[in-house]
């Protein structure tokens, strides 16, 4: 019958390298074999209570474990750790090996080989983790294009890297796979954007042929007092558009959007608003009513020139 469970302190919330704690002669054999702890990968383990909820960092900590010299957390898992999280429900841990390292496979493991360099590599709460810039040049070169711009956008929003830091990075090492993919991303990138909803709008609209909005516009009213800042605004025209997430229908927020939009409408904007349905499954609709708000304006305008012409 297994030991009755104790819990070394230094155990209690991180997992561990179970050869080395029975090493240490903090547990047994037997002890692992108990309810107290659950085995996350091969030779790693961690205290129940630590799984009462499992985030992607538990994951990180124990991957990290097995990492071989020279490897390092990349990908969408390193973004997570720089502050930006694109990662879907129990994702896999994202590692980059050198091509001569070796990982055994595991479902929570997604491994890719390259080149890399020690300056690519940084340390992130104890962590192997690529630098804020590999790791932008990483998913940058990720298809499908409006996931590399999400996650370059989120990156640069996030203030860990620099726009021209990237794009020097990205001009020599021309020849590395999806080079192409992220010029593109490069040209399209605002580092303004504040979320991926937001950027998969103005992504969408760009696409349509429209000309490129301001991110993320202070909108002053005839006294050039503040009356608010729009997600994206063609401030000539006096149209903007914005992005509402679900806080939007928190009853703080919507109160504070009705103020707010009628404030916008009293300085003369028309103020578009999207959901997350309109950006994914409505796109055509939701790029006929943009056009049609831009070419009620600009027929306003043309017809203030005629009949006051300078």
């Amino acid at each position: 019958m297994p030991s009755a469970a104790r819990v070394p302190p230094r155990l209690a919330f991180l997992p561990f390298r179970a050869s080395a704690a029975v090493a240490d002669g903090l547990l047994t054999r037997a002890m692992l074999r108990g309810p107290a702890w659950r085995r996350l990968l091969p030779d790693v383990y961690v205290h129940r209570d630590a799984l009462r909820a499992p985030d992607h960092r538990l994951w990180c900590d124990a991957v990290a474990l097995l990492l071989p010299t020279g490897a390092a957390i990349a990908g969408a898992s390193a973004a997570y750790l720089w502050g930006v999280d694109l990662l879907a429900r129990d994702a896999p841990v994202s590692v980059l090996l050198p091509r001569s390292a070796r990982l055994r496979p595991h479902p929570r493991l997604g491994v890719t080989r390259s080149n890399l360099p020690e300056s690519d590599l940084a340390r992130f709460g104890g962590l192997p983790v690529t630098t804020p810039l590999r790791t932008a040049f990483d998913l940058g070169r990720q298809a499908p294009r409006d996931e590399a711009l999400v996650a370059v956008d989120a990156l640069l929003h996030r203030r860990v890297l620099k726009l021209p830091a990237l794009s020097a990075y990205a001009n020599i090492r021309r020849r590395w796979p999806g080079l192409p993919l992220l010029r593109e991303v490069l040209a399209l990138a605002e580092p303004l954007s504040e979320s991926p909803m937001e950027t998969r709008l103005r992504l969408l609209l760009l696409d349509a042929g429209l000309p490129p909005p301001v991110a993320q516009h202070d909108v002053l009213d005839a006294r050039g007092r503040f009356v608010g800042r729009v997600d994206l605004a063609w401030p000539a025209l006096r149209v903007a558009v914005e992005y509402d997430g679900d806080h939007h229908r928190e009853r703080v927020h919507f109160r504070q959007d009705v103020a707010r939009l009628n404030a916008l409408r009293a300085a003369g904007w028309i103020v578009l608003r999207f959901t997350a349905d309109d950006v994914l499954r409505h796109r055509t609709r939701t790029v006929r009513l943009v056009v049609a708000a831009l070419r009620e304006r600009t027929d306003e305008r043309n017809a203030r020139s005629v009949n006051h012409p300078r």
